[in-house]
């Protein structure tokens, strides 16, 4: 199990990415745009989020930090727009810690599958910090 840090941004992710890749002299990043989602005929794509980031990662000084444009839409708030990321082989410490942190906290996701995990969810803890747990494999 690892903790990660997860970084949203308000459509300038890309920009953001490729400087820190550069900053951090790590290999360039492969970058995820919301259009090569699968798509879900309940939720069309917006033609302005075809291009937004949904998902890039970098690997500095020995970690993850990983990046997102949010969705139009969506609240950002700049400072807010960290979480951090529980990423375990077990389904169980994962429904664990997940019940644990929603108690007094708000689930923004509950835990269900997605196309990248068997079980995935995110909540904001008692405290008002962020969380999003995955199933890893």
């Amino acid at each position: 199990m690892a903790i990660d840090v997860y970084i949203n941004f308000n459509g300038n992710c890309r920009e953001a990415v490729e400087f820190y890749a550069q900053v951090f002299s790590t290999e360039a990043p492969r970058i995820m745009a919301f259009g090569e989602a699968p798509p879900n005929p309940e939720f069309p794509l917006l033609e302005e989020a075809k291009n937004l980031v949904m998902h890039t990662e970098l690997h500095i000084c020995g970690g993850r930090v990983m990046f997102s444009d949010v969705f139009p839409g969506m609240e950002f708030n700049q400072g807010n727009n960290i979480t951090l990321v529980v990423i375990s082989k077990d389904r169980d410490e994962i429904t664990s810690i997940f019940n644990q942190l929603k108690e007094g906290g708000e689930v923004k996701m509950d835990l269900q599958e997605t196309f990248w995990s068997k079980c995935y969810g995110m909540v904001t803890d008692k405290f008002g910090i962020g969380w999003q747990l995955s199933l890893e494999g």
